[in-house]
C-alpha cells in the first residue's frame, strides 16, 4: 500500500478501489470482493477494509445490500429515460449555529499578531494576483486538505465569488453563452448577464443536473456547484461528477466549479473537487471564505489550470487585487497556524452528531 505518500490505510486502499471501478476493472452491476479477500489481497485488516468500502458507499461508487455485499452503482453515465426529472427539488436554506461561527477571540487574536508581525507593510498595495503569503498557504491548504495540487501562480485571490465571476467572464470573452444548474443561485446568474453572456438553464434532478438537460446544452461552459447546490441542496453524486468532466472534455469546453460549502462535508474525507478529479483538465475551481469563517469576509480565490493561466493573465492579469493586504495576511495566518482548519473540522463534527441525533429521534 506504499505510495511514497503516508496516508492512513484505509485511504489508500479507498484510492485504488476507486481507480479500480472508474476505470472499468469493477463494473457497474458486479459485486466488490469480500471484506476479507480483499483485506488478504492488500495485507490490511478488514476493520481497514470496512473503513474504504463505507467511504465507497458515502460517495455513490458502490452500494452494501444485506447479506450480498457491496455492489458497483458509479456508471460512466447515468443514463436517465426522457422525460426523467429525478425527485421534487425543494429549496434549502444554508443554517449556521452558534457551534458554526468563526471564533472572534481567535480572529481577533490573529488580526493583533499579523499587525505586530508585519506593521506599516499591511498598508503596502497588493500584487494583483494576492499577496504570496495567502497564494502559498492556500496551495498547502488544497494540498493536504482537498488533494488539489497546485503552484501560487495559478491562484487569484478577489474580493468575493461575484467579483471573480466577473473576472472569468472578461477572460473567456463576452457574447458567449454560459449553462447553468436550475434553480441556481440567482447572482450567478445577474453577473453573467450584466456582462452580456448569455445563460442556459439546464434541470437538476436528485444526483446532479439530468443526463438530458447535458446532451441538449448548446453552451460549452458549464457552472455548477458539485456540493450542495444553492438553493437545492442536492449533491453531485461521483458518476454524474465524471458525467460533467467528460461533458467538458467532449466539446473541448470549460467549467467553472462554484465550491462554497464542501469543506462542511459530513463524510469522514473531504468530498472530492471536479478540479481533483481532473486536475489538468478543463475545470477553474472557485471558492469563499465568507461561508467557512464569516459573511463579512469579503475574499475568495479562483484555482485555475495551468494550460488556462496564460489567457487569465493575458485578459485579467492588470487588475489590481481588491482585497486589503491586511484581510489577506490575517487568512494566510489562520491556514498556516491550523485554525481555519480546525474550524472546519469542529463543524464537521457538530453537524455529524446533530445528524446522528436526528436519525436517532
Amino acid at each position: 500500500m506504499e505510495n511514497g505518500v503516508k496516508e492512513k490505510a484505509y485511504m489508500a486502499l479507498y484510492a485504488r478501489v476507486r481507480e479500480a471501478i472508474t476505470g472499468g476493472i469493477y463494473r457497474w452491476g458486479g459485486k466488490l470482493p469480500s471484506k476479507r479477500a480483499m483485506a488478504e489481497r492488500y495485507g490490511v485488516s478488514v476493520i481497514t477494509v470496512e473503513h474504504a468500502y463505507a467511504l465507497l458507499a458515502e460517495e455513490g461508487y458502490v452500494e452494501p445490500r444485506e447479506r450480498s455485499g457491496y455492489f458497483i452503482i458509479y456508471k460512466e453515465e447515468d443514463a436517465f429515460p426522457v422525460g426523467y426529472r429525478g425527485k421534487e427539488v425543494k429549496p434549502v436554506l444554508p443554517s449556521e449555529t452558534d457551534e458554526e461561527v468563526f471564533p472572534f477571540s481567535v480572529y481577533a487574536k490573529t488580526a493583533r499578531t499579523v499587525l505586530s508581525k508585519w506593521g506599516e507593510k499591511v498598508l503596502a498595495r497588493s500584487p494583483n494576483q494576492g499577496t504570496a503569503e495567502l497564494r502559498n498557504a492556500l496551495c498547502d491548504y488544497l494540498a493536504r486538505s482537498r488533494n488539489i495540487i497546485v503552484s501560487p501562480q495559478q491562484i487569484c485571490i478577489g474580493s468575493g465569488a461575484e467579483y471573480l465571476y466577473s473576472l472569468v467572464v472578461q477572460a473567456l470573452g463576452r457574447e458567449r453563452l454560459v449553462a447553468v444548474e436550475d434553480p441556481c443561485y440567482e447572482k450567478i446568474r445577474q453577473v453573467y448577464r450584466a456582462h452580456g453572456i448569455r445563460t442556459e438553464s439546464l434541470r437538476l434532478g436528485d444526483k446532479g443536473i439530468l443526463t438530458e438537460e447535458l446532451k441538449r446544452a448548446g453552451a460549452r461552459v458549464l457552472h455548477v456547484t458539485p456540493f450542495h447546490s444553492y438553493p437545492s441542496g442536492i449533491t453531485a453524486n461521483a458518476s454524474k461528477r465524471r458525467e460533467y468532466i467528460r461533458w467538458a472534455e467532449e466539446r473541448s469546453g470549460l467549467i467553472i466549479e462554484d465550491d462554497f460549502d464542501s469543506e462542511f462535508t459530513l463524510l469522514s474525507k473531504a468530498e472530492d473537487t471536479l478540479f481533483s478529479l481532473s486536475p489538468h483538465g478543463p475545470v477553474v475551481y472557485m471558492n469563499t471564505f465568507s461561508r467557512t469563517i464569516a459573511p463579512s469576509v469579503r475574499v475568495a480565490y479562483l484555482v485555475l489550470p495551468e494550460n488556462r493561466l496564460s489567457r487569465f493573465q493575458e485578459r485579467t492579469g492588470f487588475y489590481s487585487c481588491t482585497v486589503p493586504v491586511l484581510d489577506q495576511l490575517i487568512l494566510a495566518e489562520l491556514i498556516s497556524h491550523g485554525d481555519f482548519e480546525r474550524h472546519i473540522n469542529r463543524v464537521r463534527r457538530h453537524r455529524r452528531r446533530k445528524k446522528e441525533a436526528d436519525m436517532s429521534s
